[in-house]
């Protein structure tokens, strides 16, 4: 089941990631600057974000299966949107689109863990989940590369068709339905409203969220930024590149499979407010590092990959633990949860550009980030479970 949800969870970091090494040749071919085809991103994170809040309350209501078979089928038809856009205006629609399709294995994967697991069980099952999420960015940008290499990057979409083809197989035979008829949610606009009022009248819920957000948007900045800074700055070629990135995403799976031992002693809320001072601590010395154009290419990639690394801490229990307090709407509070993370994202994305895409640019969107994180949680103290 875990390598299902896992495969799952991971089309949306694969629809992301497998073409960042082609980032600064679209921008040279489609004529754009660098902030422009970054939009590309921000369009597929955008539809991440989207997609999540319109398939939540349907898989609360259609079950958890109908909503995934139909989300990857129109991942595929974007995909090939893609693979046949002229100019920048048509990728963006197609890479939104995929964003959609997307949209709908994650949210249910994540789902399928608010149906069957319990805090600091869920949690558990959140970091193994990590442990095959996290391969994605390691392969695709690699895989991305290697398509670069044979083709033009039209083609990294075609083998994104095979992926969620296989993905699709997957998923009609390998995943049974979670959701029982009598625990659906009836599929009336007052009644999604009333679901997500509910959800966010839950404070300490919406802090859990905002927490999980802003450690993804950590991420985002990253992924957003970093091809422009190795490939552009530092002169790292796109295998090159494809090591260095994939060796941030083994520090964040390094860190995931960590928690679930960290998990047998602490709990999840007092493991995320340590992982955000000590990623606070990492950001600081990062933007000193950054400001005074210390350390060269290991002064960009150390402090990168200790952050990464603290936030493999932030990522599996915020949400597990959010979730965990909603076990009546699973569906509709990772929806809300999904969105939050891939709105941010999308907003994130293009402020890394905008700021210079350089590594003062992206150490202090990141530092905040963390910051902003660790001061919310505070605000509502720490509790020692989710029944606090």
């Amino acid at each position: 089941m875990i390598v299902v949800l896992g495969a799952l969870v991971a089309l949306g970091p694969l629809t992301i990631d497998m073409y960042l090494p082609a980032l600064p040749r679209i921008a040279e071919e489609l004529d754009v600057s660098s902030s422009v085809a970054q939009l590309t991103l921000t369009g597929t994170l955008a539809g991440l974000a989207l997609g999540q809040l319109i398939v939540g309350p349907l898989s609360d209501s259609l079950g958890r299966r109908r909503p995934l078979i139909a989300g990857i089928a129109l991942h595929m038809l974007a995909s090939v949107l893609c693979l046949v856009a002229p100019n920048v205006t048509v990728l963006s629609l197609g890479r939104g689109l995929q964003g959609m399709g997307a949209a709908a294995a994650m949210v249910v994967a994540i789902a399928v863990v608010g149906d069957l697991f319990d805090d600091s069980q869920a949690a558990t099952v959140m970091s193994r989940l990590m442990l095959v999420l996290g391969v994605a960015p390691v392969v695709a940008p690699s895989l991305g590369a290697v398509v670069l290499l044979k083709a033009s990057w039209h083609w990294v979409f075609a083998v994104l068709i095979v992926l969620a083809g296989l993905l699709l197989m997957v998923a009609a035979l390998a995943l049974p339905e979670t959701l029982a008829p009598s625990h659906r949610r009836p599929l009336r606009v007052r009644s999604i409203a009333a679901t997500y009022l509910m959800l966010l009248r839950d404070v300490r819920f919406v802090i859990l969220v905002l927490v999980a957000a802003l450690g993804m948007a950590g991420l985002f900045a990253y992924i957003a930024g970093a091809s422009f800074v190795l490939q552009g700055r530092h002169g790292l070629d796109q295998q090159t590149f494809a090591l260095v990135f994939g060796a941030g995403a083994i520090a964040l799976i390094g860190a995931t499979q960590f928690n679930v031992v960290l998990l047998r002693r602490f709990s999840p809320q007092r493991i995320v407010v340590w992982a955000l001072v000590a990623a606070c601590l990492a950001g600081a010395v990062f933007i000193a590092l950054s400001a005074t154009h210390t350390g060269g290419l290991f002064g960009f990639v150390l402090p990168v990959w200790a952050i990464l690394a603290l936030l493999g801490f932030v990522m599996p229990n915020a949400p597990a633990v959010a979730l965990s307090r909603h076990h009546e709407a699973a569906g509709t509070a990772a929806a809300l949860l999904g969105a939050a993370q891939f709105g941010l994202g999308a907003i994130i994305a293009p402020v890394v550009g905008l700021l210079g895409n350089d590594e003062i640019a992206l150490s202090v969107v990141m530092t905040a980030g963390v910051a902003i994180a660790l001061l919310a949680l505070l605000s509502v103290g720490v509790p020692a479970s989710h029944e606090d």
